[in-house]
């Protein structure tokens, strides 16, 4: 496949080497974003994990490499419905590369290879309500929130008493000694997309 390009990153294909590369990600330090961290693994585990992503028929994984060269982020095309002509997104960057207008590049990026190359019709993403930067991006790339539902939180590490839980309390709920979250679908769709970049063109 082609290089996909924005205005400040590529996106290319996952490959091994770059998964390696990857490991050297800046770290989250709150807990309630340690999912986005990518997994402290030896080689033979980076190995079977770039295996597992790239065996799956339905997913399609790519890199995003910024104007200096240097691979900051990880984007998913996963649940790839051919009939229906859907998916879900997943993507996350290295912490030291976040609020730097880089994720908006990308997915606005992705979309435009999406629904014009791939020809598909629909995207959608979960994201956590407490998640307010990455709402503000998927929000300016056009997605729209479809449905709120909570989630078992899987975190061991969570506190229910922590700083962090207590003052974003409106995001989950804490039942049973166990914390839920509260997640947004969202989605976005061919026409919505290139009519949002139509409008930009002639702003």
């Amino acid at each position: 496949m082609d290089v996909i390009k924005g205005h400040r990153v590529k996106i290319l294909p996952l490959k091994l080497e770059h998964v390696f590369k990857m490991k050297n990600w800046g770290k989250y330090q709150s807990l309630l974003f340690e999912d986005y961290n990518f997994p402290d693994l030896n080689d033979r585990e980076v190995k079977k994990w770039f295996d597992i992503k790239t065996s799956e028929k339905t997913s399609k994984n790519f890199i995003v490499i910024n104007e200096n060269e240097i691979i900051i982020g990880y984007v998913a095309i996963k649940n790839i419905k051919k009939l229906n002509k859907s998916s879900t997104l997943g993507i996350t960057f290295d912490y030291n590369y976040i609020n730097k207008g880089y994720g908006t590049d990308t997915i606005l990026a992705m979309l435009d290879y999406y629904f014009n190359v791939m020809k598909m019709r629909t995207m959608y993403l979960d994201v956590a309500k407490h998640n307010k930067r990455a709402i503000r991006c998927y929000e300016k790339c056009g997605f729209k929130k479809i449905n709120e539902y909570i989630m078992e939180m899987k975190n061991p590490h969570i506190d229910i008493n922590s700083k962090e839980i207590i003052e974003l309390r409106d995001n989950f709920i804490v039942e049973n000694n166990q914390i839920y979250e509260y997640y947004y679908k969202m989605k976005i769709s061919k026409k919505l997309h290139n009519k949002n970049i139509s409008t930009q063109i002639h702003m």
